[in-house]
């Protein structure tokens, strides 16, 4: 019986050298799991990266893949949750034409109803920001498709966790 596939976001703290994306970004390329998104940040500690990778497989894989990850040199540690483990987040920003938000009452509404955020506006376009779940930013992005949108851009998750990672006394050893 085959086991089923789930979202897990993984995060990895790392050193910040070149060629690192490939090799972890390889690691699941071998097993032919998709990357649904990544983000790569700083983390709560100086001269420590935080990835954060989402993507869908069983438990038993994933408990795999994290150790391919930390055999990596410059990991200094990875983990995975699932999404009731988390508090997460996405943001999108959208550019559509400047008459519209004059003119269309409808995208007033729109921008009302899902806590968006105008960025920006000049004569030619302006510039939504929305940040939310991903159906959030779905659904705003069908409800503003049939005015036509100039641009569009999402970002990868970004979380943290609802429980401690204890991760904090390593990053503070790596780090002295």
């Amino acid at each position: 019986m085959e086991k089923e596939q789930q979202l897990f976001t993984v995060s990895i703290y790392t050193e910040n050298n070149v060629g690192l994306l490939n090799r972890v970004s390889g690691i699941f390329q071998r097993r032919k799991i998709n990357i649904e998104s990544i983000n790569l940040s700083t983390s709560e500690i100086d001269g420590v990266s935080r990835w954060s990778i989402v993507v869908a497989m069983t438990e038993e894989q994933m408990r795999k893949i994290i150790g391919q990850i930390e055999k990596q040199v410059e990991v200094i540690k990875a983990y995975y949750h699932n999404d009731e483990g988390t508090i997460y987040q996405e943001s999108c920003l959208f550019k559509i034409k400047s008459d519209l938000l004059f003119e269309d009452r409808q995208i007033q509404n729109i921008i009302k109803v899902s806590n968006a955020r105008i960025v920006t506006v000049n004569r030619e376009f302006f510039v939504l920001e929305k940040s939310g779940r991903k159906e959030e930013i779905e659904l705003i992005y069908r409800e503003l498709k049939p005015f036509g949108i100039m641009q569009f851009v999402r970002s990868g998750r970004i979380s943290v966790t609802k429980e401690e990672l204890k991760v904090s006394p390593i990053l503070e050893a790596f780090h002295a």
